[in-house]
């Protein structure tokens, strides 16, 4: 029997995302600040297109270590402004370099970025009951207030739809239908 996903493709790199990591609680500083950059690189565009450029991105970006980000220079981001395997975006590759100056801020303020984030879901995981995928919010107060604290330490690329699919995605909120195999899998992990 097939298993049912929270949504229909044939992409087996979308596919593993959804069945391994997508809902999965992430606690691990530079896996976050991949996430929330590439959730702003995905601004505009599809989730599908950035899963099929991740491992491009991580190359270029050393992997997401923001100590190494932080540190890029005008001749580094030109040099990505020219590889085809990117999204060749300035103003989003900028705002990665930028953001990942903050993240080192807020590293040595929090003692990590890990501490910091989930602060705003008090720790725990919310657990969404939708049937259809309509039924998700694209956005919760939770999201509107990580956005806003974002925005006032200076990041770029994080508005509250942009903040609550980085919720979704590192496992903040389970958003998995209750139709979806992966729901109950991620339901009985360890509570946050």
């Amino acid at each position: 029997m097939e298993k049912k996903r929270c949504w229909i493709t044939n992409n087996p790199i979308y596919i593993k995302y959804h069945d391994e990591e997508w809902g999965v609680p992430v606690h691990d500083d530079d896996l976050l600040f991949e996430f929330l950059a590439l959730e702003g690189f995905q601004s505009g565009l599809n989730w599908e297109l950035i899963l099929n450029k991740r491992e491009a991105f991580r190359k270029a970006f050393h992997d997401f270590d923001p100590k190494i980000v932080g540190n890029f220079d005008e001749e580094k981001i030109n040099q990505l402004m020219k590889d085809p395997e990117l999204i060749r975006n300035r103003a989003k590759i900028l705002a990665t370099v930028h953001n990942a100056r903050l993240v080192n801020e807020i590293q040595k303020e929090y003692g990590s970025l890990n501490n910091y984030l989930w602060s705003f879901r008090n720790e725990k995981r919310t657990e969404n009951i939708c049937n259809n995928s309509t039924e998700l919010p694209s956005e919760t107060e939770e999201s509107i207030s990580m956005s806003n604290e974002l925005k006032k330490r200076g990041f770029k690329f994080v508005g509250s739809k942009i903040c609550y699919a980085f919720m979704q995605a590192v496992g903040m909120v389970n958003d998995h239908l209750v139709t979806c195999f992966r729901n109950n899998q991620i339901v009985n992990m360890k509570k946050i």
